[in-house]
């Protein structure tokens, strides 16, 4: 891969989503640096938590995350905030993912070293999460945010100096932190390298009754006998009509959206709602949109290079 330029794509999230003057003042701090090209900033009200998109070289990806944290923690206080999305911190999650040319072992060490300089930074602990993972739990995101910012900070407050609780402490305490508890404004922060980002996916309903939704929501997802890349849940966002089955997919190649919309549009008629659109956060991978046009048309023997703008890839 010598003499290639690497990118890498990174899709932080942190924990305000309602006061656009915050939201505005975290992301200006990355908004003007060289090299990084900002794709897209997603507030959600109901969930309190922004959603930010990006990609750059390794080093250029590594300085936006620090700041981008830096800036969240000067900003945050957790103390204060509340909101639908599970979340342990005010920068709650700094993940890479490879974009091109790039492998996942070198994702790998960029992800520490974001973890290391964050915390160098501001001393919030952190957890590596993902490919990153110390142990086989805290690779999933479920395990390392269980209780959220309150739980966790009281759990380990409460384990820490109890001897009989040591093997509960060690298996939740941070992987860097200056006194392995939370920051008591800041939380902790997760940073971590996958294989492949999450698609966040909305799918709106007709009625008003947000158990319609829940019970949807359970078909779908993966530990209720749903779809093993899915998660959802069934909620309402008040500044939409109609409740929401709001997902995350973590493989929309394998499970082609345009599948997953049919799915939930038969599960909804079941229960004698329609579906009135859906909507994806943030962008969205080329592949991913290819699967959902290849299955949408039951096509046979296709070939990207049938894209004409796929030849200019290499241009």
């Amino acid at each position: 891969m010598s003499g290639k330029k690497q990118y890498v794509l990174a899709v932080p999230n942190f924990s305000e989503g309602r006061s656009t003057e915050i939201v505005n003042k975290i992301v200006d701090s990355i908004r003007n640096l060289e090299g990084l090209k900002l794709i897209s900033v997603e507030p959600e009200e109901d969930f309190n938590r922004t959603v930010v998109t990006m990609f750059g070289e390794p080093q250029v990806i590594k300085h936006a995350l620090v700041e981008l944290g830096k800036a969240a923690v000067a900003n945050i206080d957790m103390t204060k905030q509340k909101g639908t999305h599970p979340r342990i911190g005010a920068e709650d999650s700094l993940p890479v993912f490879p974009l091109k040319n790039i492998t996942m072992e070198e994702c790998i060490a960029l992800a520490k070293e974001v973890g290391e300089e964050f915390h160098k930074e501001t001393g919030v602990p952190v957890y590596y999460c993902g490919a990153c993972a110390v142990s086989e739990e805290r690779k999933a995101y479920a395990y390392v945010r269980a209780g959220q910012y309150e739980g966790l900070g009281r759990l380990l407050k409460e384990t820490k100096d109890d001897p009989s609780r040591k093997k509960e402490y060690d298996s939740r305490k941070p992987d860097i932190s200056v006194d392995g508890l939370l920051s008591e404004k800041s939380g902790a922060t997760i940073c971590s390298a996958e294989e492949t980002g999450l698609t966040a996916y909305n799918i709106f309903l007709d009625t008003e009754d947000v158990s319609i939704a829940k019970s949807v929501a359970r078909t779908v997802r993966g530990p209720s006998g749903g779809f093993s890349s899915i998660r959802a849940v069934g909620i309402k966002f008040p500044e939409h009509k109609g409740v929401v089955v709001s997902m995350n997919m973590f493989d929309c190649v394998n499970l082609p959206i345009t599948r997953l919309y049919n799915f939930v549009k038969t599960e909804a008629a079941a229960r004698g709602v329609n579906v009135t659109g859906s909507q994806l956060v943030g962008p969205l991978k080329l592949e991913a949109v290819l699967s959902a046009f290849k299955y949408s048309l039951n096509l046979e023997d296709f070939q990207n290079s049938q894209i004409l703008e796929w030849h200019l890839m290499d241009i």
